[in-house]
């Protein structure tokens, strides 16, 4: 450790313009006796995943055999898509095996931490939680390039980081599926209003008048944070300059995405009033939060995004569909038909159709965008991790071709269709997770 005689005040530091960014914690800060102790002709590439938690009704959710799908042929849980079932890529055979490696936890947690990374996790109930990088992560890395923010964790319930969820697992792995790095999980936002300030700052609008004030207040903000830091070089030691360089980082995201609002401000938007706070109802919650999701691709903000459901363990009950029972208890259904239907309804509760609506150059948004749905839990009463329901919808312009159930041989991993999708996304990688290759047949060759 550098010691020093001066101890800086880290609030200081950044003041100015009536505002302040708070620098992270350096050794300098400590006392030095208590430290002793996109291009234009590209087209738009966006993947999205939508989680269901607590498994699947399998009998409402593949088709007998595999087949094109015609009118009416969508599985029962996912008859609401039917007008859309050429977009909809119906997949059997995948397996979640690094779930079933997983030393210790709950299945709900081994589902959710293994969904997108295909790596057995660290069992803790700590914040010294280890993955591995998430299959959306590794696409935002390259796709954050042309957008001002590189993902969008969403989600309806619990965001809670800390804590023991499943079965000893910290409550990382069960209410997030999303991993920056190893050790850092993304956690969901569930509050809309949270999501629009993300995307548009606090100005309560999406007014152009209002936006570009906001850009021009950042902008003077990081001017001025600029020239206080080039003093503050000289004052720090070795350690304290990796943390800074580390944090510079950030400021220079930060001042890209400013650069790309401030290119992007010609453009028109819909014009959207700032969410209140967070509907009581789960439907309306839901769709509130697809149409945010909805106007940050409208809007060219993001590329990629996660969507959790619910999360893993959840005992929301949904009386405004006909179910008072709890979901988690529900899923244990011992194969009871009246159980299976009143699961197989808060399945299909669970679906979203927003983008197939929306225009986008010749056909819709949907169309440049892929969206991965599934779990990581097949018979929710069995918590298998095998021949998972899986779905791929949209993504004609990857040349994704729906309208159709096909399966892949026992004992096929799931990150092998992980790593085709990123194939796809033109993020190619040689591979993810326990992936042995790509998967053939999802653009219908």
């Amino acid at each position: 450790m550098f010691i020093t005689k001066k101890s800086l005040p880290r609030r200081t530091v950044l003041r100015g313009l009536g505002a302040t960014i708070a620098l992270p914690l350096l050794d300098g800060m400590v006392p030095a006796l208590t430290a002793i102790s996109r291009t234009a002709a590209a087209p738009i590439r966006r993947f999205g995943v939508f989680y269901v938690p607590n498994g699947m009704s399998m009998p409402y959710w593949f088709p007998k055999q595999e087949q094109a799908l015609k009118a009416g042929e969508l599985p029962p849980t996912l008859q609401s898509l039917d007008k859309h079932r050429d977009r909809v890529l119906l997949i059997g055979g995948l397996d979640d095996e690094p779930a079933n490696l997983v030393k210790g936890g709950g299945d709900h947690a081994r589902s959710a931490g293994t969904f997108l990374t295909g790596v057995p996790f660290k069992i803790t109930n700590g914040a010294d939680v280890f993955n591995a990088v998430s299959v959306d992560q590794v696409a935002a890395r390259e796709l954050s390039k042309e957008t001002q923010i590189a993902s969008l964790e969403l989600g309806i319930e619990s965001n809670a980081m800390v804590g023991n969820c499943d079965g000893g697992a910290s409550c990382a792995y069960t209410n997030t599926i999303a991993w920056r790095t190893p050790t850092t999980p993304l956690p969901i936002e569930n509050d809309p209003r949270a999501v629009f300030e993300q995307l548009f700052g606090t100005t309560g609008s999406t007014d152009p008048e209002a936006r570009r004030a906001r850009m021009l207040r950042d902008r003077s903000i990081l001017d001025a944070v600029g020239d206080e830091l080039k003093g503050l070089v000289s004052l720090i030691g070795p350690g304290d300059k990796v943390k800074l360089d580390e944090y510079l980082d950030a400021l220079r995201d930060i001042e890209r995405r400013i650069t790309m609002a401030e290119e992007q401000s010609a453009r028109e938007l819909p014009v959207v009033d700032q969410p209140v706070g967070m509907p009581n109802d789960y439907a309306e919650h839901a769709m509130l939060m697809m149409d945010l999701l909805a106007l940050a691709y409208q809007t060219d903000l993001t590329r990629i995004s996660t969507f959790m459901l619910a999360r893993e363990v959840s005992g929301r009950a949904y009386p405004e569909i006909g179910v008072s029972d709890s979901h988690h208890p529900l899923s244990h259904h011992q194969d009871e038909p009246a159980k299976l239907e009143r699961l197989h309804k808060i399945n299909e509760y669970h679906l979203v159709d927003k983008l197939a609506n929306l225009p986008e150059g010749d056909g819709s948004m949907l169309d440049s965008t892929l969206f991965l749905y599934g779990t990581g839990i097949s018979d929710s009463n069995t918590h298998f991790h095998d021949d998972l329901p899986i779905a791929l919808v949209g993504g004609k312009a990857a040349g994704i071709k729906g309208g159709r159930y096909i399966r892949f041989p026992q004992d096929t991993p799931l990150s092998n269709l992980h790593v085709t999708i990123l194939e796809k996304l033109g993020v190619p990688v040689e591979s993810l997770g326990d992936s042995t290759g790509q998967l053939k047949g999802l653009t219908g060759v």
